[in-house]
């Protein structure tokens, strides 16, 4: 058997295709274009990058998009004041606080000035909360992208068995939750779970997210389950060359041989992660002005 290669770059454009024709009816019965607000605090030189391709997506689908920057020293009254004015300012609606934060600054404290409809990461707790209960608020973009690419391979989880394997508050609780909501029965697994690839190989479907390279082997798999790999780790270089090579959670080559299919790395669930924060922040948008909520978000 070898599996099916799940592509999260083809999906997220076509996601990113949608996004951009609903922000474009959005600006013509708004008035005004959608915003996303970034906001970077110190000089980081992965997030300053993450940053920027953040900015120029939210351009290229049509919205409009403000980057707000502040020193590594950046007081935590600073931040929380700048927070606070793009809570009320009416252009904004989505708003994004880059992780990670310098070391003197609380990032609970952070997220949790952010205006909940503003939120368009699902960080803050009462959206957490929103999840938890199945009211409609905003999920991590991370799994909710993993879950429309499994339901766009497998149409209906229910009765499906789940392993997540992960257990953060920004990948694994939110996904272990929305494949719960899915009705598949739903195992949250981590570094303390005894026999660990036996809980895995029941599994359907296996969602990995702990960032350590290519943990899952081929025969933690049952045949034919469906494997989607959040992990992006990279290996030290080989001799010869300057940068390793780019690898996921996932043994991807072995798990192969045994997966009914599975996303690759690169390629695979990090492509969605951008296209789902468009998709938040039209979605945030369509609701601050009282409108109806495009189907095909």
């Amino acid at each position: 058997m070898t599996a099916t290669r799940i592509d999260g770059k083809a999906f997220a454009a076509q996601l990113r295709d949608r996004v951009g024709k609903d922000a474009a009816e959005f600006e013509t019965r708004a008035g005004r274009k959608a915003g996303l607000a970034v906001v970077l605090v110190g000089e980081d030189p992965a997030s300053q990058v993450y940053v920027g391709s953040k900015g120029k997506a939210t351009v290229a689908a049509g919205m409009a998009s403000f980057e707000h920057k502040l020193p590594a020293d950046a007081s935590a009254e600073d931040l929380l004041a700048l927070v606070d004015r793009l809570n009320s300012d009416p252009s904004v609606d989505g708003i994004l606080v880059q992780l990670p934060l310098p070391g003197h600054l609380d990032e609970q404290s952070i997220i949790s000035a952010i205006s909940p409809d503003k939120d368009v990461d699902g960080f803050h707790v009462i959206n957490a909360g929103r999840l938890s209960v199945g009211q409609s608020g905003f999920v991590p973009c991370t799994p909710l992208g993993c879950m429309m690419l499994l339901t766009d391979r497998l149409g209906d989880l229910s009765g499906l068995e789940a392993v997540v394997i992960g257990r953060s508050n920004i990948v694994g609780k939110p996904m272990a939750q929305l494949l719960l909501d899915a009705n598949a029965t739903v195992t949250i697994a981590h570094s303390r779970t005894k026999d660990l690839p036996g809980v895995v190989r029941r599994a359907d479907i296996v969602v990995a997210a702990v960032g350590r390279p290519e943990m899952v082997k081929a025969e933690w798999l049952k045949p034919g389950a469906t494997v989607i790999d959040v992990g992006i780790n990279r290996l030290p270089p080989e001799p010869g060359t300057e940068k390793g090579r780019l690898v996921g959670d996932v043994a991807f080559d072995e798990a192969s041989e045994i997966a009914g299919a599975i996303t690759p790395v690169p390629g695979g669930v990090g492509p969605m992660t951008i296209a789902v924060l468009l998709r938040n922040t039209l979605v945030a948008a369509y609701r601050n002005e009282g409108l109806d909520v495009p189907e095909d978000l």
